[in-house]
């Protein structure tokens, strides 16, 4: 198990001091990043928490997955690998978006 902690349905309220605040009850909080939309600036409901050992970790997600948080029941489990995204590169290989086609 990792020490890195996903942890989704956010309030869109909370900043990233309550959310250490809340997880300083399992152990030593090391970071906290909540996730913002690129475009808007505002928070998506969901970030990560990194705490000192695998052992706070594994007490943090049995004390808090499920428990009310600023009015939400928040989800926390082991923070899998971001996946690779094939994706974003093929647009520009192509050309983006905007060229060629009908005109």
């Amino acid at each position: 198990m990792s020490n890195r902690l996903y942890v989704g349905n956010i309030s869109f309220k909370a900043t990233e001091d309550d959310v250490k605040d809340l997880f300083s009850q399992a152990g030593e909080v090391v970071s906290v990043k909540l996730i913002k939309d690129a475009a808007t600036g505002r928070l998506r409901g969901f970030g990560f928490v990194e705490l000192a050992s695998k052992e706070e970790a594994q007490k943090a997600i049995s004390m808090l997955n499920g428990k009310t948080f600023m009015e939400r029941n928040i989800v926390v489990n082991e923070a899998k690998p971001q996946e690779r995204r094939e994706d974003r590169g093929r647009a520009r290989e192509r050309g983006g978006f905007g060229r060629g086609g009908r005109r």
